[in-house]
């Protein structure tokens, strides 16, 4: 089992930046798979971006990237988003996740995939 607790969220003009963070608990964090999605007032929730155990392989929504980079420190038990030239329609609470094991490239992107998942963080971006 892995606990996850996001952070970092907030208020922030368009074009600025946020990093969020997701610490998790346990002795076996390396062994997860990771992943990030955010859920907007009235929509469904939506994968962002997400990450292999070993870092080595990343993942984004073609909606963020090239703005938004995901990252993992095993050795802190942490995974990051940094994002970038934030745009009104990222406005969202961002939600770190984590699984086992995702068997194939396809799974990632599918939030019923993952076991564990944070409480949330809110990210306001201002028009």
């Amino acid at each position: 089992q892995v606990q996850l607790v996001e952070s970092g969220g907030g208020l922030v003009p368009a074009g600025g930046s946020l990093m969020l963070s997701c610490a998790a608990s346990g002795r076996t964090f390396s062994s997860y798979c990771m992943g990030w999605f955010r859920q907007a007032p009235g929509k469904e929730r939506e994968f962002v971006a997400a990450i292999t155990r070993s870092g080595r392989t990343t993942y984004y929504a073609d909606s963020v990237k090239g703005r938004f980079t995901i990252s993992r420190d095993n050795a802190k038990n942490t995974v990051s988003l940094q994002m970038n030239s934030l745009k009104h329609e990222d406005t969202a609470i961002y939600y770190c996740a984590a699984d086992r094991n995702l068997a194939y490239s396809s799974t990632y992107y599918l939030a019923h995939e993952y076991e564990y998942w944070g409480q949330g963080t809110q990210v306001t971006v201002s028009s």
